[in-house]
């Protein structure tokens, strides 16, 4: 490829010349391209375009059309739609729906895989070059999608490329900066004194639009204004002061158009009488699309046309654009061409806000009905449809947007007052800002008289808040007592059973408890905190059935945060029921997921495991990080998962003092299920620091849980930790026995058992418990427990027997996620669409999992008797 007559940019150059190679060769790659407007990032995608052996797919973000969803991907994907049929059924579906091509409700999650797929299929003829400039003006929607998209290229031969002034951070990139001194002359080539030269290129910075268009600013004297982006449009305004009036009403129209389709720009020119020959002095180029020579061109255009020259343009777009077709472009037209007031183009964008919202354009949904409201001349009508518009927004991540549109809503009534609190209160947890749960208190309140249903509900938002929260700030006790003035319902509900919990304890509440979890399926209205009932009630079978349901619901309807959540618990359970590689590759798919859409892990999931797993020094790192963000976070409960970690980690490696200083803040605070399961890591530690009061008051909390409870986990672990208190073999000896103990716990309880009796030297019987702990504590992988009970048998005089070491290269967390779904049959293709990856990254893996493993095949993957654990 040639390095190109661009001044200054060799090294630019090679970097993306290095990406094509790359991408030729089947290892596709991203970059973007970052930097200043008039930088020269156009300039370098001019550049690649020439690429010989690609071919090429182009979008443009638009600043007039930031917020139709998958606009820009589906100007992407145009030109090989050919391949549409050849894609998988759902996948082709999902981006019919995406684009508008047939009714429905887009899955980010299959519209990422399908452009995935599209572009794949597309590349197997001849590699593909995909060009998105102006990506700092992405639709949201687009945004996600392309991002997603751009982390699993890796394997295909696909590059992309982005220009954008800023965002896309989590991409590779390449940031642009101005020409050195001597380029910058060499490119500066207009005749101009000698005194401007100078002041020129000290003002441009190396910018070289700069450096091309100030020249053209205004002669000798250059304005003052306060940035090189000005000056540049100012340069434009000054080339377009020039032309006659025909062309610059040409021009406002075509700055007017985000879609730069030339039959809607000389269907509305028509419309108006302008001339189409008319002179554009080289600022748009008219051909199968209408471009702009530079987006602050497009810009400085815009902005210097007068508002009824603006309106007059928009009014002559939405008079020509399809109103079958494309309603929302030409509702949103005829919206910035209108004067004053307009109840019936505010109706047409409430309607386009609905079509945004079924595609998945949240963000779009937002601006069409803060637009709507503006338009409202009903003063109601206005603030519902601007209290619709702060909850899209809200829903799209823009949450300081979301705060300062609600300050403009009329509160006119106690109902609409409620609903703006409760706006507060969420925009409240999304900045952590703590006050969260109080406003929802107050709206609860507020709504008491007018509508006691969705009082109720407010007061379980306000407590589920809180358990985010956590209990140690008080704020859960606050609205636990707030919620005993909650209107009475109809029959005792989950709210009556936490005020029971909290007021009269566990033998009291424990009955109502399980009801208000088991009729009427809680889970499926409020999952997260039926989960927590689960484990403050110990109770393994109802947190599998809320687990599996999660699951089959999260896959079914694609929603990423239901499908997470249900990986997260579906590790918990494996974590305590002693299956560590399936906990871990849950807890793998569940960061796959998060990496694919950017966001942060479930990380309370992989605390677990670790913990049990028990490598000292992983452990205490993991929990120091998890400590250090979820105190930024402001989340007091994932502070309890990690004072609990630690407890078991400590206990494992018999570090008692450490372990009740861990359990001790672990179970202070009394968060629902938390302070349960610590419960035993806080007796055994207090037993073995001689604190028996300490551990008494612990047994009898654990004991009337334990009652209420009834279930095999709770029993036995509170007979163990009794033992440990009364020294009374019956006790250990219940809780060996006892049947459907989870497999840590029985290996734990033989283990202290054996304990006991080597120290009521009976070195025989303790052998035999300390043996089969052993064995079921590494068969398990739970390392520092297993350490410790061979250090106890060896007491006894017994060695115990060494695993072989496995002499195979470890497997990352996402080949072992791989490994353990091919081995159960699935395909590469199966696999890719669970972990949002092409085939062809999934065969990549299986090749490095195959030589990491030393076999050749799927068979032997499916024979072999154990994958390791990550």
């Amino acid at each position: 490829m040639r390095t190109g007559p661009l001044v200054g940019r060799h090294d630019e150059i090679r970097c993306l010349d290095g990406l094509l190679h790359a991408a030729a060769d089947g290892h596709g790659g991203v970059l973007v391209l970052r930097g200043d407007a008039g930088i020269g990032k156009t300039t370098l995608l001019d550049h690649i375009r020439e690429a010989n052996g690609f071919r090429m797919v182009e979008a443009s973000g638009s600043e007039f059309e930031t917020e139709l969803p998958f606009a820009a991907l589906h100007q992407l994907c145009v030109p090989v739609l050919e391949h549409l049929d050849d894609l998988d059924t759902r996948h082709r579906e999902a981006l019919r729906v995406g684009f508008g091509m047939t009714d429905g409700e887009p899955d980010m999650f299959r519209v990422g895989l399908a452009t995935l797929e599209l572009l794949a299929t597309a590349a197997r003829a001849q590699p593909l070059l995909c060009v998105v400039d102006d990506a700092h003006w992405l639709d949201t929607a687009s945004t996600k999608a392309l991002s997603f998209l751009a982390r699993r290229i890796a394997a295909e031969p696909v590059a992309i490329v982005f220009a954008a002034r800023h965002g896309l951070d989590e991409l590779p990139a390449l940031t642009l900066t101005g020409l050195a001194d001597a380029d910058a002359r060499a490119l500066l080539t207009t005749a101009i004194d000698d005194q401007v030269r100078e002041r020129i290129l000290a003002e441009a910075q190396g910018n070289p639009l700069a450096l091309l268009e100030l020249p053209n600013a205004g002669g000798f004297g250059l304005p003052e204004v306060t940035s090189v982006t000005q000056r540049i449009e100012a340069s434009f305004r000054a080339r377009l002061d020039r032309l006659p009036a025909q062309a610059r009403q040409l021009l406002t129209v075509a700055s007017a158009d985000p879609t730069g389709d030339p039959r809607l720009l000389w269907a509305a020119v028509a419309r108006l009488g302008i001339e189409t020959n008319a002179d554009a002095a080289d600022l748009v180029t008219f051909s199968t699309r209408v471009r702009f020579c530079h987006p602050l061109a497009r810009s400085a255009v815009y902005r210097a046309a007068s508002a009824d020259e603006r309106r007059t343009a928009h009014r002559a777009l939405a008079a020509v654009t399809d109103p079958v077709t494309d309603p929302d472009r030409r509702a949103w037209h005829r919206a910035e061409a209108a004067i004053g007031l307009d109840d019936n183009i505010a109706a047409e964008l409430e309607a386009a806000a609905t079509r945004a919202r079924a595609r998945g354009g949240v963000a779009a949904c937002a601006a069409f009905l803060e637009r709507a409201a503006a338009l409202s001349s009903d003063p109601s009508l206005r603030s519902e449809r601007t209290l619709a518009a702060v909850q899209a927004k809200l829903d799209a991540g823009a949450a300081d947007a979301a705060a300062e549109l609600l300050t403009t809503v009329d509160v006119a009534d106690d109902a609409r007052l409620a609903r703006t609190e409760i706006l507060r209160g969420r925009i409240a947890v999304i900045r952590n800002d703590g006050d969260g749960p109080s406003l929802m208190l107050r709206a609860a309140h507020r709504l008491s008289a007018v509508d006691p249903a969705w009082s109720r509900d407010s007061f379980l938002d306000a407590l589920e808040m809180s358990l985010v929260v956590g209990r140690a700030n008080g704020v859960m006790d606050t609205v636990i007592a707030e919620a005993r003035h909650a209107p009475p319902a109809m029959a005792p509900d989950v709210l009556d059973a936490l005020i029971l919990l909290n007021t009269k304890g566990h033998r009291a509440a424990g009955p109502m408890l399980r009801r208000v979890l088991t009729e009427n399926a809680l889970w499926t209205r409020r999952p997260a905190l039926a989960l927590m009932i689960a484990g403050e009630l110990w109770d393994i079978e109802a947190h599998l059935e809320i687990t599996n349901w999660l699951l089959s619901t999260g896959r079914d309807t694609g929603s990423p945060w239901v499908l997470r959540l249900a990986l997260a618990q579906q590790a918990i359970a494996a974590t305590h029921a002693g299956d560590l590689g399936t906990a871990m590759t849950a807890v793998a798919e569940e960061e796959a997921i998060a990496d694919a859409f950017d966001d942060p892990p479930m990380v309370y999931a992989r605390v677990h495991a670790t913990a049990l797993r028990g490598r000292r020094v992983e452990t205490l790192r993991l929990i120091s990080t998890t400590l250090r963000d979820a105190d930024a976070r402001g989340n007091g409960h994932l502070v309890a998962n990690a004072h609990w970690a630690a407890a078991v980690v400590y206990n494992a490696c018999a570090d008692y003092p450490a372990a009740l200083g861990a359990a001790r803040q672990a179970t202070a605070p009394g968060d629902l299920y938390l302070a349960g399961i610590a419960l035993p890591e806080l007796i055994e530690a207090a037993v073995r620091c001689g604190e028996l009061d300490a551990a008494a008051d612990a047994l009898e909390d654990l004991t009337a849980r334990a009652d209420a409870s009834g279930t095999p986990w709770a029993l036995g672990v509170t007979a163990l930790s009794r033992a440990l208190v009364t020294g009374a073999e019956d006790d250990y000896r219940h809780a060996v026995e006892l049947t459907g103990l989870p497999a840590p716990y029985r290996a734990r309880a033989r283990l202290l058992y054996g304990e006991w009796l080597r120290r009521e030297s009976r070195r025989k019987d303790a052998r035999e418990q300390l043996r089969t702990a052993h064995e079921s504590l590494a068969d398990m992988g739970m390392e520092a427990f297993a350490l410790r009970a061979a250090n106890e048998l060896r007491a006894t005089g017994e060695v115990a027997r060494k695993k072989t070491a496995g002499t195979s290269e470890p497997l990352t967390a996402q080949e072992t996620l791989i490994a353990r779904l091919v081995a159960t049959g699935a395909t590469s293709k199966e696999v890719a669409a669970r972990l949002f990856l092409s085939p062809r990254t999934v065969d990549a893996h299986l090749r490095n999992i195959f030589r990491k493993l030393g076999i050749s095949s799927r068979r032997q993957l499916r024979e072999s008797e154990r994958i390791p654990v990550a």
